[in-house]
């Protein structure tokens, strides 16, 4: 049976949150993709802000690849 390790990137745009940018997040992808990682999700949710403990929208990416 196969087995994987997993990995997950929070993202947001901006320092008070914002839209995010969809060259951002294709570069995101890419980057991953060259080190052998594959994309399992993408979800929406609050991450934590650059300042203070409140959370803005962002994305969690979460990607895959097979245990070495």
């Amino acid at each position: 049976m196969q087995r994987y390790t997993y990995k997950v990137v929070e993202l947001r745009e901006k320092l008070m949150g914002g839209k995010m940018s969809g060259d951002r997040l294709e570069r995101v992808l890419n980057d991953h993709a060259r080190d052998g990682w594959q994309l399992k999700t993408i979800t929406a949710a609050d991450v934590k802000g650059r300042l203070g403990p409140a959370g803005v929208e962002g994305l969690l990416v979460t990607f895959e690849r097979p245990l070495q």
